[in-house]
């Protein structure tokens, strides 16, 4: 679980989906993905959506450690009714994240398997390289092609300090806030987060 092996899963898909080059957006940890993909190889990207994340560590007052820890956490009898394990993870999360928006981001990633509910993505490799994950390889090279970084408004994950590492990696980058959003842009304020994405493509 490093962004150099998510990286080379692109590298690897993108030319066998016949993808390439692509416009590449990605949030957060995804963003990272596809930053380092650009960063990597230049031609398999024609242009770059880097969602509320910088090219930089993530500072540690990010929430995502303990909101892995609240999923982890979640216990679900098992043969339990869809709209109820999905009520009951909700309540168990809500004693750590208090945003309803949120949680009901976190709980499309809650998905069934022979009558458990268990959660979609890898939990535990997720904690166990959550280091590698609030981190951003260091890089040499920059990425020649256009970027945007869309910023959610209310949130801080793209500082002002980043801006210098920005352009020095992604020199054509362009900065845009979507006012009154968040940290989940796509989630806060969908019609703004595709209008601007549309602007950027136009």
């Amino acid at each position: 679980m490093s962004y150099e092996a998510m990286s080379q899963d692109l590298q690897d898909l993108l030319p066998q989906l016949g993808l390439v080059p692509c416009v590449l957006i990605g949030h957060s940890m995804g963003g990272k993905t596809a930053m380092l993909l650009a960063l990597q190889r230049p031609e398999l990207v024609e242009r770059l959506i880097a969602v509320d994340i910088s090219p930089v560590e993530t500072t540690p007052s990010s929430s995502f450690p303990s909101y892995m820890a609240a999923m982890r956490a979640v216990d679900i009898p098992d043969e339990v009714p869809r709209s109820s394990a999905r009520k009951l993870a909700d309540e168990q999360l809500s004693t750590v994240i208090q945003d309803m928006a949120e949680r009901q981001f976190l709980l499309t990633n809650l998905v069934e398997v022979d009558g458990r509910f268990v959660w979609r993505v890898n939990l535990e490799a997720l904690a166990q390289h959550v280091d590698k994950i609030l981190a951003f390889p260091p890089r040499p090279e920059s990425y020649p092609g256009p970027t945007l970084f869309l910023l959610g408004g209310n949130s801080q994950y793209v500082r002002p300090s980043h801006h210098a590492e920005i352009r020095r990696l992604f020199p054509q980058a362009q900065m845009q806030t979507v006012p009154n959003a968040g940290h989940w842009i796509h989630a806060d304020c969908p019609q703004d987060f595709v209008a601007a994405i549309r602007g950027f493509l136009a």
